[in-house]
């Protein structure tokens, strides 16, 4: 395998930390009590919308190291609490198997003739059936590999429950999708934020336990599913996933100051720091991605992979969370005409987080409001909107070149 070179320079490095207190995660210093926390709201059973939510206590299957440690956007934003399960063991290998061909098939109808082989050697009932003993995490593994076959398919839009769906799709794989969907009490997981967030791995194990986002940020990454062949350079598709990722890893600061910001008054004189401090994050963030282009614009891509980056773009699949968590607290929106409304890019992501940002649009409103004033603290509010509105900008062209049949030009400068 091909390891992906760390991408991610020291100049970043430092400029993201400089914006924080300590690298264990406490919130910055704005002048007001550091320990502010959003409250908690009601929201789906078993989730709470503030930075922590009770640990899950499901049975362990193939997993003997105990339960998921409580979801903290604080403490590792959107990503998942340890390390994704590179190896699926019993009969899910078959399952990481069926992944594995479908990412590399030449086409559609290729990745849907191996999931009908499974189908008729009774491969995915079987998988189905088991899906009940699946401990948390690798219900989360096996629902990455499911959406690695869906969108590989063409079938990332469907909604497997549909009757419609059985129609387009093998309706044995739909079953074992609605299954997993149902395990990890997630309608709409085939897109970004489990396509990326849950498809890496370190290249090499590290020698001390480390936070995960700092594991993220200071390892060679490389993809657990691969869409470019063994022993051939990783695709582009590969290296704009393994890009979200580290910037879901870079982006934990901008989850803390929002935290910070959460509850604040407009005139609060902490307010006007934690947004500068938000701004250069942004600006980081947006280095970062600068940092990954040339890279990415050089590696291979197909034909078919670009087809997934179409389909997951037309449904509002490719949406970083680490973005979401800034517009949820600068509320800039961001979207296309016709792209609806916030809520329509959230469906994507687990019930925790989309409560969590539900919490951050109530929290944070009377920061927003800053949008109506004149005076030095709106101008820092305003400087905040167009920073983000820059890194957005660069995760498009970013995208795009994934896309792109030929290597395009470099990334543009910020407005």
């Amino acid at each position: 395998m091909t390891p992906t070179p760390m991408t991610t320079t020291p100049d970043v490095r430092r400029t993201i930390r400089a914006t924080t207190v300590t690298e264990a995660g406490a919130p910055p210093a704005t002048g007001a009590d550091p320990a502010v926390r959003i409250p908690a709201q009601a929201g789906p059973p078993g989730t709470r919308t503030g930075c922590t939510t009770p640990a899950d206590t499901t049975p362990i299957d193939g997993d003997t190291t105990g339960a998921p440690a409580p979801h903290d956007p604080c403490a590792h934003g959107f990503l998942p609490e340890r390390p994704p399960v590179r190896s699926m063991i019993g009969t899910w290998t078959r399952l990481d198997a069926l992944a594995r061909e479908a990412a590399v098939a030449t086409d559609r109808a290729t990745a849907v003739d191996i999931v009908d082989r499974a189908d008729r050697a009774d491969e995915l009932t079987a998988l189905r059936q088991r899906v009940s003993r699946l401990s948390p995490r690798n219900a989360e593994a096996a629902a990455m590999r499911v959406a690695v076959i869906a969108v590989s398919c063409g079938w990332g839009a469907l909604d497997p429950q549909a009757p419609a769906a059985r129609e387009v799709a093998n309706e044995a794989f739909l079953e074992l999708w609605a299954a997993i969907a149902h395990r990890i009490d997630h309608d709409q997981f085939v897109a970004l934020p489990t396509l990326a967030l849950h498809n890496w791995a370190p290249e090499r194990k590290p020698r001390r336990h480390i936070p995960i986002d700092q594991l993220a940020r200071t390892e060679q990454l490389v993809p657990i599913v691969r869409w470019a062949p063994e022993g051939q350079p990783l695709s582009r598709l590969d290296r704009l996933m393994l890009a979200a990722t580290r910037l879901e890893a870079h982006g934990i600061w901008l989850f803390r100051l929002a935290d910070t910001l959460a509850g604040r008054a407009p005139d609060d004189s902490s307010t006007p720091t934690a947004l500068r401090r938000l701004v250069r994050i942004q600006h980081a963030l947006r280095a970062q991605l600068h940092s990954e282009a040339a890279e990415l614009a050089a590696a291979p891509a197909t034909d078919q992979q670009r087809a997934v980056l179409a389909a997951l773009a037309e449904q509002g699949a490719l949406e970083p969370p680490v973005l979401q968590a800034a517009d949820a607290v600068l509320g800039i929106g961001g979207r296309r005409p016709g792209e609806g409304r916030r809520q329509h890019l959230r469906r994507h992501l687990p019930a925790q987080h989309r409560a969590w940002l539900s919490a951050m649009d109530r929290h944070c409103a009377p920061v927003r409001t800053l949008a109506h004033r004149g005076g030095p603290d709106a101008a820092v509010y305003r400087e905040a909107q167009e920073s983000l509105i820059a890194l957005r900008r660069t995760y498009t062209a970013l995208v795009q070149t994934a896309a792109a049949p030929t290597p395009d030009g470099p990334l543009p400068e910020a407005a």
